[in-house]
């Protein structure tokens, strides 16, 4: 019997239910930014998500998940994770909005994430680099996702591009498997350990998700107790694709085919 270190989701009627769940997630992640506008307040981002996500037939796996208050996560600028939607609190030209987005269907999990710039005008060269450069960690993390591989090869090619980008690496929040839950083992960070981790097998679906700013690594929790920020204030970003393991290559399970 394998170890929760090493599950593999079977068989194929499974994975065929989690691409359904992971196309709804992405579908949302697609249409949300196309809506958003200077002026919006989190709360109105949150509750058109909300509305995406009923039309998908699924719901959200975050909301009430260890107390979430929100369908999805919605973070600004410093704020590198778990931003909650607030009727207080409105986005403006120019910032840099992480929009993290788990639907739960048919009793699988979608999760994704992506990082939009408000109004469509990147403010400075620094954040096109970080954009980029969290892009490209993703891509080369997903690349990595190869059977016969370990985690830390995943966790190394995400580190080596955004050493080569110059950005920090959050350290204590990291991707993960998924498929029958949200957060399932192995974990998957975004720096390598020494522990290269258990070999990818096929069937493995893992969430993949580097979360790199312009400063350092460290990070601060806010008196709501989810909000997560950069400790120096530097602008943070976040990137985020499910995966499968195959006997090729990896196949991306919330990249919509046009």
């Amino acid at each position: 019997m394998r170890s929760e270190k090493e599950r593999v989701i079977n068989p194929e009627s499974s994975i065929d239910e989690i691409r359904l769940a992971a196309r709804a997630a992405a579908d949302v992640r697609d249409k949300l930014p196309q809506m958003i506008r200077p002026g919006m307040t989190t709360k109105q981002i949150d509750d058109l998500a909300a509305m995406l996500i009923a039309a998908s037939g699924g719901k959200s796996a975050f909301f009430g998940y260890k107390g979430y208050p929100g369908q999805i996560c919605i973070s600004v600028n410093d704020e590198v994770v778990h931003g909650i939607g607030s009727p207080a609190r409105r986005v403006e030209h120019g910032d840099v909005l992480s929009l993290d987005i788990g639907i739960e269907l048919n009793g699988f999990i979608g999760d994704n994430a992506t990082t939009m710039v408000v109004g469509g005008t990147v403010p400075s060269s620094d954040v096109q680099r970080l954009l980029d450069g969290t892009r490209e960690a993703l891509e080369k993390g997903v690349r990595s996702a190869l059977a016969g591989n370990r985690v830390r090869d995943i966790s190394a090619a995400v580190e080596k591009t955004a050493k080569r980008y110059k950005l920090g690496i959050v350290r204590e929040y990291v991707g993960h498997a998924c498929g029958r839950n949200l957060h399932e083992p192995p974990e998957i960070p975004n720096y390598a350990v020494r522990d290269r981790g258990p070999e990818l097998r096929p069937g493995m679906v893992l969430a993949i998700e580097p979360m790199l700013n312009l400063g350092g690594k460290d990070v601060v929790t806010d008196k709501d107790k989810w909000t997560v920020r950069t400790r120096d204030g530097s602008i943070s970003a976040h990137f985020e694709h499910m995966v499968l393991v195959t006997n090729n290559k990896p196949e991306i399970l919330t990249w919509l085919k046009t």
